[in-house]
Parts: structure tokens; C-alpha cells; sequence
């Protein structure tokens, strides 16, 4: 009995023991959890529709300046990513959208899905880079716009000279019978830039735009997952005119092949690249600090090396644009073309392709 009743008093202490031993394991663990995430540090994952090349060279600038911050990039055309956020729309996976069409971003806007964020900086940047809100779901980077990105050699092969391409109907000569590309609007920020353009020009509320592309379509020998896929193509003669934009021409333009960058006269449908924060139910400090960055004096400056057009309204004139490159952009009707997006995206693939 006296055995018995000594065996019992030590699990008793030894239960005491461990029970006590858990509480302090289950407290330092709680107090872990209560600590604030720090802004300079950890782990976000970024959506963004910026050229490839951009982007590493961006980031190498922002890490250099954060190293702390991990960057998770997924990266693909405008059309993508905003069709990936939608679908994403009751589970975000990205804590921010970095440098992607404002109009999509409108979209995304409209469904409630992005965070009113006032970045640093943002009293130097222009009203109409920024939504209307007084703390703003998005915030703009670039302007880029639809430019003609011409062969010169295979077009010579045609009998056609750089003075016969000026304007969008020149791309309906029948000459060019299958020699141009173009983005398809679904997938590219670019494509959709361009088909909303020539939709505002022609006469919104007509079907003279509607009845352009369907002759353009005549010509047209293949429509391009990417904005910058025209562009490339044209630089190596797999086709004599790509429909692209303005950097893709000039980057190939820099590389000595044999092309021209042609602005139509009418003018050029353009975007924005934009930024803003997803609406979640834990959003890491570090996406305020990388918005902030985005749209930071470094950040505008690596931009401008590329784009002429930036969200501050500096900038430069660049190599292969004539004039300020701002005059060549169309009235833009963003909330128009937000509202009617996919109505445009349905109707093309009815009717185009």
C-alpha cells in the first residue's frame, strides 16, 4: 500500500512537471505569433506583367536596397495575370500586382478586390496615374502604347516602302496578305490596348472598328500570346509588320537589325503599368514597403531608361520617338473600356478569332 501510494505522488509530480513545461512551450510559442511582422523583411509574392528582363534588373535595384525581402515573382501577359487574380479573387496568392494594365486593374477595382494604399511618394505623382480615390486602389509606373514594328528588308521584298505604312488602314494594303502580327487581346495588355484604340477611333458606338478587324484579319498571320512577340518577329523577318509597342521596337532597333518603328497617325491606343496592394485578410508590412519603392525616385529612374512616359511626368525623349511622345497618345476612355471588357473579349473571339 505504502508502495503503491508513493507510486502515485510521483506521476502526480511528474504530470505537474510536464503540464507546467507545456504551458511555458505553449507561451513562448503565443508570445511568437503576437510579435509585429517586420516591413524590411520576409516573404511576399508578386503578380506582374512587365517584360522578363525588366523585372530581374528592377528587382536587383530593390533587393540591393532590401536584402532582407524575398520577392516571389510569377510573371505573364496583362491578359493572364488579370484572368489568375479573378480566379484567385476568394483565395489571393499575391500580395500585390506590380506594373499591370490600368484598366485591368479597374476590373479588379470594381470586384473589390484591391486595397486603398497611399505609397510614399505619391504627391509627385500625375492625377491621371492614380485611381480617383483619395487613397488610391492603384497607382501608375509608365504609359506604353501601340506602335507598328516594320521589317524593312522583307518589306522592300513586297514592293512597299516605310513611307506606305503611316496608318492603321495602310495595314490592310493586300500586299500584306499574311505578313503581320498581332497580340491577341485576351492574353496581352498590348493586344487589348490596340483593339480598345481602333474601337474609340473608328466610333465606339458603330461597328466600323469591328468591321476593320475583320478585314485586318485577312492579313493577319498569326496573333501572339505577348505584346513584345510582334516586335521579335519582325526583327528576325518572320514577319514583315508586328503590331507591338513602342520598347519592344526600340529594343530591337538597338540591336542593329533592319527595322523601323512606325506611330500611326491616328494615334496610339496606351495603358498604364500600375501597382496596388490585394485585399487580404493578412497583408505583409513588406508589400507597402515594395509599393513604396515602386514608385520611388530609383524606381522612376530605371523606368524612364526604357519608357519615355513615366507616372511623375518626367522623362525623356527617346531614341526612335518623334516629338513628345505623350502627344501621340489617344484619348483614352478607361472607365469605357474597364466597364466593356469583357463584352470586347467576347465579341473578338466570336468574331476575329
Amino acid at each position: 500500500m505504502i508502495h503503491a501510494e508513493r507510486y502515485w505522488k510521483i506521476q502526480l509530480a511528474s504530470l505537474v512537471i510536464f503540464v507546467g513545461m507545456t504551458m511555458f512551450v505553449l507561451s513562448g510559442c503565443s508570445g511568437n505569433s503576437n510579435q509585429e511582422v517586420s516591413p524590411t523583411s520576409g516573404t511576399i509574392t508578386v503578380y506582374t506583367a512587365i517584360e522578363s528582363e525588366l523585372v530581374t534588373q528592377f528587382l536587383e535595384a530593390f533587393n540591393a536596397r532590401y536584402p532582407d525581402i524575398n520577392v516571389n515573382v510569377v510573371r505573364d501577359s496583362t491578359g493572364v495575370i488579370t484572368a489568375r487574380l479573378i480566379a484567385e479573387a476568394n483565395n489571393p496568392q499575391a500580395d500585390l500586382v506590380w506594373g499591370t494594365a490600368a484598366s485591368s486593374m479597374m476590373v479588379l477595382e470594381g470586384m473589390g478586390m484591391l486595397e486603398p494604399y497611399a505609397p510614399e511618394g505619391l504627391e509627385h505623382i500625375l492625377p491621371m496615374f492614380r485611381s480617383e480615390q483619395e487613397t488610391p486602389t492603384w497607382v501608375g509606373n509608365v504609359a506604353w502604347e501601340t506602335a507598328f514594328i516594320v521589317n524593312t528588308v522583307e518589306l522592300a521584298r513586297l514592293g512597299l516602302s516605310i513611307d506606305d505604312i503611316r496608318c492603321y488602314e495602310d495595314l490592310l494594303r493586300p500586299e500584306l496578305t499574311g505578313h503581320v502580327v498581332m497580340p491577341a487581346p485576351a492574353s496581352s495588355g498590348t493586344g487589348f490596348l490596340t483593339v480598345t484604340a481602333i474601337l474609340q477611333l473608328f466610333g465606339r458606338d458603330t461597328d466600323a472598328g469591328w468591321e476593320f478587324f475583320d478585314r485586318l484579319n485577312n492579313n493577319i498571320s498569326q496573333f501572339t500570346h505577348s505584346g513584345s512577340a510582334p516586335a521579335t518577329m519582325a526583327a528576325t523577318g518572320e514577319t514583315v509588320i508586328g503590331v507591338s509597342f513602342g520598347y519592344a521596337g526600340i529594343t530591337q532597333q538597338r540591336r542593329g537589325v533592319p527595322v523601323e518603328i512606325i506611330w500611326p497617325a491616328m494615334g496610339s491606343g496606351w495603358d498604364m503599368e500600375a501597382n496596388a496592394l490585394m485585399a487580404k485578410d493578412n497583408i505583409h508590412p513588406a508589400a507597402r514597403t515594395f509599393l513604396d519603392w515602386a514608385i520611388s525616385d530609383e524606381a522612376m529612374a530605371l523606368y524612364n531608361e526604357s519608357f519615355p512616359i513615366i507616372a511623375t511626368g518626367g522623362g525623356n525623349n527617346m531614341d526612335g520617338y518623334i516629338g513628345n511622345p505623350v502627344d501621340q497618345l489617344i484619348e483614352n476612355d478607361f472607365v469605357w473600356i474597364a466597364e466593356n471588357r469583357e463584352a470586347i473579349l467576347a465579341r473578338w473571339a466570336r468574331e476575329i478569332n
